[in-house]
């Protein structure tokens, strides 16, 4: 007789989160560069004067934010699932994450720096 009775399985259970959200943030990044280089076919090529208007638009500036938390999140589920992998020590484990979840809201802010700076 077949025991049908499910299997326990152990572990975080990120897989299919995780998988829809790489695949989710590399459309938002593919979108983002479809919308890039339409602005650039559609100037015909950039000069300073183009540059200058395409980043003062508002919306590209939140298109290009959404663009870099996508890559900033698709960066985090890859390194974190590698960390997960490789790093079996579960303290350097931890130090290796929280160094890399404090590069990566460096690197938010400094894109919040850049998009909407005053320099």
């Amino acid at each position: 007789m077949v025991n049908l009775k499910a299997k326990h399985v152990v572990g975080a259970h990120y897989g299919l989160r995780d998988w829809l959200a790489q695949r989710v943030t590399a459309v938002i990044m593919a979108l983002w560069l479809v919308l890039f280089l339409g602005a650039l076919l559609w100037n015909g090529g950039f000069d300073h004067a183009s540059w200058k208007a395409l980043w003062s638009s508002t919306v590209f500036r939140l298109a290009s934010f959404l663009f870099m938390v996508a890559l900033l999140w698709h960066a985090w589920v890859g390194v974190r699932n590698i960390a997960m992998d490789y790093l079996k020590p579960v303290w350097l484990r931890l130090a290796f994450q929280c160094a890399v979840i404090a590069l990566l809201v460096a690197y938010l802010g400094w894109t919040v720096q850049v998009l909407w700076g005053t320099a």
